[in-house]
């Protein structure tokens, strides 16, 4: 079957085996616009997080991984629940879809205030909800100017087997870092961010109601795979990805994960060309270790 795909960097037509990575037409991105305008990015954060908390929504984290930039990250009940109910025993990564992160950022003389679209978020994630009520209480909260990431879009039932190109991860295929009894490894991801190990700090902890299941934002300060590194090179269109931070890692029945950053980073960069997966290409790897660094 032919099909439109995400090959080698770049959108074109291409033979695929099986249930690899398939763009169909215009229809979900990772990324929504919520504002753009004069400000400053400090009373745009707070402001933001007072809408976000009048709209139900319980902010858990918020951090700086560079100069005009701050994430916000929030969760509510919907979101826990829906992570709660999705994936199986075989598949316990239900928890990465608890947190939807907003990025404040300064572009151009201008502060942007973008989020994950939690539709494109929850197919991605193989969430049972798809979340559309989710994304009509951030519209209500702080808007939704348009939607952006990707130029022409992913269909929704391609995003549920997605995946960067041909030998690439798939969402079902994070990596393990840690392993132990539930409580103690989540005791110790909290001793080892707290004490900012291989460069790494909590953004924020959310625990899924019902599970054995904890998702932790990470801050990676260090190394090839840093925030700001990663960042630098491939964030630099117009309209900013700053809300595809921070990495998560999911401690999920005594065993630590983390999505490989060929699957998380590309997700949020479906359009990333070759050239630019190249100059990050060490850090997929880097990331790997210092999650490992967390987990021990």
């Amino acid at each position: 079957m032919i099909k439109k795909c995400l090959c080698s960097g770049i959108l074109g037509l291409s033979l695929l085996m099986g249930t690899g990575t398939a763009f169909a037409g215009a229809d979900l991105m990772p990324f929504y616009l919520a504002s753009q305008g004069a400000g400053d990015v400090a009373a745009k954060v707070t402001d933001t997080k007072a809408k976000l908390t009048a709209a139900g929504f319980e902010v858990v984290g918020e951090y700086s991984p560079y100069a005009g930039t701050t994430i916000i990250v929030v969760t509510n009940d919907k979101l826990k629940s829906n992570a709660a109910k999705s994936g199986d025993d075989d598949e316990t990564f239900g928890g990465f879809g608890a947190a939807i992160r907003v990025g404040v950022t300064t572009v151009g003389g201008k502060v942007q205030v973008a989020y994950t679209n939690p539709v494109y978020m929850a197919h991605s994630y193989r969430m049972k909800d798809k979340l559309k009520s989710v994304e009509g209480q951030l519209k209500s909260a702080i808007g939704k100017a348009k939607a952006f990431g990707s130029e022409d879009g992913v269909e929704d039932e391609d995003l549920e087997d997605w995946h960067y190109m041909m030998g690439m991860p798939y969402f079902d295929e994070p990596e393990e870092v840690g392993k132990g009894s539930h409580a103690a490894l989540v005791a110790k991801i909290e001793k080892n961010l707290a004490a900012k190990k291989a460069g790494a700090s909590k953004v924020f902890r959310i625990d899924i109601p019902g599970k054995q299941q904890v998702l932790f934002g990470v801050a990676l300060a260090n190394g090839d795979g840093a925030d700001k590194t990663v960042m630098g090179e491939i964030d630099k269109g117009a309209l900013r990805h700053s809300a595809h931070l921070p990495y998560g890692l999911l401690v999920s029945k005594g065993i630590a994960y983390t999505l490989q950053g060929e699957y998380r980073i590309a997700s949020s960069f479906p359009d990333l060309s070759m050239g630019q997966f190249m100059g990050i290409s060490s850090a997929p790897k880097a990331i790997v270790q210092t999650m490992e660094a967390v987990a021990k």
